[in-house]
């Protein structure tokens, strides 16, 4: 545990040597008083280019906050998320009054129908007026601003798309709510559930019941999660669960790993190249980015291909490559080992050999090119 705790500091250290931060005072006429604003800004953050940024809205943010912002810019630095934008709203002292709901429905009255109109109404806006806000937005909450970000969930057109939620302290209802709303939802939804085996009886008994809801709902447009962390405490389980939930919530955004080139790619019975093209439209969809295809992701690819002996896809593969890449190697490459081994070496030959003129890329060299030009010239005797 020391050596979590040790790690997590030294991130956040170097967080905060980095990163932009701002705090604000915001008057919330819903609220009839100021609040305080902590708010992170990416590190290459630039009023006039035309990136927009994933929003984090963070409660408790007088304790959450640097432990979302923190673990935000680790993953953004090292691209395995977007940069994004972290908010937090200072709770202490109000935190039940902000999370106050009905005994008899479940649902925000007084002052917790305040603090839900605050972020929707005005905390949002305020933050899209500001800065460069895309659609993708994520909610963080722990223990009952766990459960008070659910609220969101069971509006018909939700201000969030992923919901982190650690340690919920459920409103009797809570359960039946989302199950019957979840299993609805038309668009992408991502929902991440933590508790842990020394959290809080009653609310680890609910987490757990809500998780054997939750799985079982089939709808193509929920992305659940849920983790049992081992050993942490009710307190603790944001340092375990954030980190987790970035993981699996951006998981698309990330380099194809081992597990999705085993489990995923290896077993398709479609193009691997199809698969590839989509992977690159939903982060598109999801977080508003043409991000270019990863070096990386076209050698995973091209290992599916020859693992599987499906040639076929190398076609596709380099016209893919030759968009993405157009003065490099690599369309050529792909394209040759097609002529290659669909029966045509003259053409894989000059394929390899026009290639000459471009630039080397992820290991596919010029010498590389000729060698196997000259390997077919031997071969064929041209």
């Amino acid at each position: 545990m020391k050596s979590v705790f040790s790690f997590f500091f030294l991130m956040l250290s170097f967080n905060f040597f980095q990163a932009q931060v701002i705090y604000e005072s915001f008057e919330s006429v819903k609220l009839g008083e100021a609040r305080a604003l902590k708010i992170q800004l990416p590190r290459d953050y630039n009023d006039n280019d035309k990136t927009t940024y994933p929003l984090f809205v963070v409660f408790d943010g007088d304790y959450m906050f640097e432990a979302v912002a923190g673990n935000v810019d680790y993953f953004s630095y090292w691209e395995d998320m977007p940069e994004a934008i972290v908010v937090s709203v200072n709770q202490v002292d109000k935190r039940l009054d902000d999370c106050l709901y009905s005994e008899q429905n479940s649902l925000p009255i007084e002052t917790g129908a305040n603090f839900f109109e605050f972020i929707g109404a005005e905390l949002i806006p305020h933050i899209q007026s500001t800065y460069k806000i895309g659609n993708f937005k994520v909610a963080v909450g722990h223990g009952e601003t766990a459960n008070f970000i659910n609220y969101y969930l069971l509006k018909q057109q939700p201000i969030f798309q992923a919901y982190i939620v650690i340690s919920p302290e459920l409103a009797p209802k809570m359960n039946t709510f989302l199950t019957e709303r979840l299993e609805k939802f038309e668009s992408k939804t991502f929902y991440y559930l933590a508790t842990s085996t020394h959290d809080i009886p009653s609310i680890k008994k609910d987490s757990e019941q809500l998780n054997t809801s939750l799985s079982a709902i089939d709808n193509k447009n929920l992305f659940y999660y849920f983790n049992t962390f081992e050993g942490a405490s009710h307190y603790s389980l944001p340092t375990h669960a954030i980190p987790s939930a970035i993981e699996k919530i951006f998981s698309v955004f990330q380099p194809i790993s081992k597990d999705e080139y085993k489990e995923k790619i290896l077993k398709l019975e479609t193009s691997p190249v199809e698969y590839l093209v989509e992977k690159y439209q939903t982060i598109k969809s999801l977080f508003g980015l043409n991000k270019q295809i990863l070096i990386n992701d076209f050698k995973a690819i091209e290992a599916a291909i020859e693992k599987n002996e499906d040639f076929q896809y190398f076609e596709a593969l380099g016209k893919l490559a030759r968009e993405e890449y157009p003065d490099t190697l690599l369309g050529n490459y792909y394209l040759a080992r097609f002529y290659e081994e669909s029966g045509d070496p003259k053409k894989a030959m000059r394929t390899y050999q026009s290639g000459y003129s471009f630039e080397e890329i992820g290991g596919i060299t010029k010498d590389l090119m000729l060698e196997k030009a000259d390997a077919i010239k031997a071969d064929f005797g041209y």
